[in-house]
């Protein structure tokens, strides 16, 4: 079975204390579908493309699991707070 995948990839943050309060709901939802975090910010360095400020990429055991985790109720308490906090691109990939 392959994996599923969360990749996020932030163009602007507008209120860091929002986005903190969102991290720690979200990271609750992660731990509910039995995520695990990968990349949650961290150093890095733009080699091609668009330098965005901050990338997320979460793990997790199946396609489906990571489908369930983004449109659960828990995870989209949390995604509300973002709501016009930030400007982010966010894809649910498969993967091995």
């Amino acid at each position: 079975m392959s994996k599923g995948y969360i990749v996020c990839v932030y163009e602007q943050i507008k209120d860091e204390n929002k986005l903190k309060d969102y991290a720690l709901k979200a990271k609750v939802a992660v731990n509910i579908y039995g995520g695990k975090f990968l990349v949650r910010g961290g150093e890095k360095i733009t080699t091609e493309g668009k330098n965005f400020v901050r990338t997320a990429v979460i793990e997790f055991s199946s396609f489906e699991k990571a489908k369930k985790f983004f449109y659960s109720s828990e995870y989209q308490a949390a995604h509300e707070i973002l709501k016009d906090v930030v400007i982010r691109h966010h894809q649910i990939i498969e993967g091995t």
